[in-house]
């Protein structure tokens, strides 16, 4: 049985007649009596009898129809919650992120959602290859993922929100001898010793196009993800790499120098499923990643823009 089954029954001892049933719920006299059909295949006694030309509910059949009413009461209930926790302002959303999107991201977000009434976050980092990001989205409301310029689209599954295209840098030591200038072409880097990341993550295509452009096999010395350790690597001696403009925190013993010659940005996307935006609270978090993304890019801008 179910719930349309179940009001059919209810109006049937109400109205007395399946016509009567029909024009109340706006449908033909078969359709309803097709749905009491269906009704009473579920049912090991009579429902319904022929009182004359009517058609009248049993005793069971009266049972069901008031049990129904407590039936529709509920699922109205059901309803009302539902609709309470998807237009919450305050409901609880659940965020992920890389580890250099995270520690730029996280803390404006906190703040800017700050004030009561706000979403109250949940934040977790994930690093993870590029096409571990959109199965994240099972688990959190929204994933802050990131792929190079010529990677793959995210899959249909995901709804992608564009927060930043973000220049990729080489990071040098400031004492390092091609510090001196404004930009670098692959030629210039191919024979320094490289840290990069590991196998499946974004960074690597572009050291592979660096390597490619130059005609030479560049040298990879360290394999580190944490953006953090890299900066701390590069300033210790212990080779290049490339690092993003805006969402790397400055290091005061290392630079940031464009490289020509080579699409090195990578798309920093917030993803999630098409059902989670049903949430007010979800929503209101899109918005607030967007005007956020802003920040950092200003933010870069302002304070680590390599020299033109």
């Amino acid at each position: 049985m179910d719930e349309r089954q179940l009001r059919v029954l209810r109006e049937l001892g109400e109205l007395g007649s399946v016509t009567a049933v029909a024009e109340a719920m706006r449908v033909t006299p078969s359709a309803i009596s097709q749905q009491l059909r269906l009704l009473q295949r579920s049912i090991p006694v009579p429902l319904t009898e022929r009182d004359g030309r009517r058609l009248v509910l049993t005793a069971a059949g009266q049972a069901l129809a008031d049990a129904a009413i407590g039936v529709e009461t509920a699922l109205a209930r059901a309803r009302h919650t539902v609709d309470a926790f998807v237009e919450r302002p305050d409901g609880a959303v659940s965020v992920a992120a890389f580890h250099s999107g995270a520690a730029a991201f996280f803390p404006l977000l906190l703040r800017r959602l700050r004030p009561p009434g706000s979403p109250v976050l949940s934040l977790h980092d994930e690093d993870v290859a590029q096409h571990d990001f959109p199965p994240l989205t099972r688990h959190y409301d929204l994933v802050i993922a990131h792929r190079l310029d010529h990677a793959p689209p995210w899959p249909r599954t995901a709804t992608a929100t564009a927060l930043l295209r973000e220049p990729l840098d080489v990071a040098l030591p400031v004492d390092h001898p091609l510090a001196a200038k404004p930009r670098l072409t692959p030629r210039d880097v191919a024979d320094q010793p490289w840290i990069t990341v590991h196998d499946g993550f974004p960074l690597l295509a572009t050291i592979e196009a660096v390597s490619a452009a130059a005609g030479r096999r560049v040298e990879i010395a360290h394999r580190i993800n944490e953006i953090a350790v890299v900066a701390e690597v590069v300033a210790a001696g212990g080779g290049v790499a490339l690092m993003p403009r805006w969402t790397s925190r400055p290091h005061p013993a290392v630079v940031l120098r464009p490289l020509d010659g080579i699409h090195a940005h990578r798309h920093i996307d917030v993803l999630h499923r098409p059902e989670r935006a049903a949430r007010r609270a979800v929503r209101t978090v899109l918005t607030e990643l967007r005007h956020t993304a802003e920040t950092v890019r200003s933010r870069g801008g302002a304070a680590g823009d390599p020299p033109q």
